[in-house]
């Protein structure tokens, strides 16, 4: 494991070649936007295919299933988070729908991105907070903090992995729903002058006669279940009841597929013992730059499908340098990035996304800890 003298880095100069390799890049362009068109037909695609053969036969239902779950992530990882950051808001006669102003707005949720998470909620809890924040007590994507309630848990280690691994088959709606709604209920709370909510464990989270209860099931599940898991099974009901409940069961397998695929690209990107974390807020532009690499962890990369598959989520290090920026141009800027970061002495983590998964669970279960600035 490589550590740094995080005082000693030259920031200033850091915070210059990172701003040089931008510039080299160059604004967004007609074919930054018709990759983005291309991932967004595969992952179409995939889930039209995927209803298709669970249609078809009770025995595709698995594959089926698994083509649903590849569409379901793609829509959030390859469509609504690069739309949402404005990556693609400067290419010229761009339609709306795919600004950040005007993607999954109003009734456009319902085309553009319908998930358990409401796209509002998530936009600034992860933004705002997580990019702005990373690695900080205020980031609300902090492991290491988030997971101290397993930690203190006088529980066998092998129990406190099962609870982990139940856990990712069920992420969205358990931790990403009720905590993006309460990161953005807490910034309407600070400005009326009330006190904020500390943690989304609590029952009236999921308490529908509660206030943030209420809110949780009328933005964020019902739209959502109401949509995938009735009317669109319903739908094939002139073909059968036999074929309706296969799309539903089709429906619910490529649900818990696509909450362990999203945990497994999401999670191990800011999760390791070589990660560090923050107690205070950064002070210049070279040492948000700095954080953002110390911060990040990237996976195996090269290659539209690869790539397609991890989300873009393999280039987690640029992705954080430059949040606004079209997925395809990661693809340019990381041998880039990866000669600053040899210039200026910092390591730049890439490994297979299944060795930092595992990484990610010694974190979760108590195993490890990540890096401190200070001790160093």
């Amino acid at each position: 494991m490589q550590k740094i003298d995080y005082h000693s880095i030259d920031k200033e100069a850091l915070a210059r070649d990172i701003e040089e390799i931008k510039k080299n890049i160059g604004n967004p362009t007609e074919e930054d936007f018709k990759h983005l068109k291309k991932l967004e037909l595969w992952g179409r695609a995939s889930t039209i295919l995927g209803y298709i053969l669970s249609a078809i036969s009770p025995y595709l239902i698995p594959i089926g299933a698994f083509l649903m779950s590849i569409g379901n992530f793609s829509r959030w990882a390859n469509v609504a988070h690069p739309i949402l950051h404005g990556g693609y808001d400067k290419v010229p006669n761009i339609p709306e729908k795919y600004k950040r102003r005007g993607f999954a707005r109003g009734y456009r949720r319902f085309i553009d991105w319908l998930d358990w998470i409401v796209p509002k909620s998530w936009e600034y809890e992860h933004n705002t907070m997580h990019h702005y924040h990373l690695g900080e007590k205020d980031d609300p994507d902090n492991v290491e903090l988030n997971m101290e309630w397993l930690h203190k848990l006088n529980i066998p280690l092998w129990l406190k992995y099962t609870i982990v691994i139940l856990f990712a088959g069920m992420w969205k709606y358990l931790y990403y729903a009720p905590n993006t709604l309460k990161i953005l209920g807490n910034l309407e709370k600070r400005k009326r002058g009330e006190k904020e909510e500390d943690s989304f464990l609590r029952l009236d989270a999921w308490n529908p006669f509660k206030p943030d209860g209420k809110e949780l099931w009328l933005k964020a599940f019902l739209p959502y279940l109401s949509v995938k898991f009735i009317l669109i099974p319903a739908l094939f009901l002139p073909f059968g009841s036999d074929v309706a409940l296969n799309i539903l069961y089709a429906t619910i397998l490529a649900e818990f597929m696509t909450n362990l695929h999203s945990f497994l690209v999401i999670v191990p990107n800011h999760s390791a013992e070589d990660i560090y974390r923050f107690e205070e807020p950064y002070k210049t532009q070279g040492e948000f730059y700095l954080r953002q690499i110390l911060g990040s962890a990237n996976y195996n990369t090269g290659g539209d499908l690869r790539d397609f598959m991890h989300g873009w989520l393999n280039y987690q290090i640029e992705h954080h340098l430059f949040p606004n920026l079209p997925l395809s141009q990661y693809q340019k800027m990381q041998p880039l990035v990866k000669e600053v970061c040899k210039k200026h002495n910092i390591p730049y983590r890439q490994e297979s996304v299944f060795k930092r998964m595992l990484m990610t669970l010694e974190l979760m279960v108590g195993k490890k800890k990540l890096l401190r600035v200070t001790n160093f």
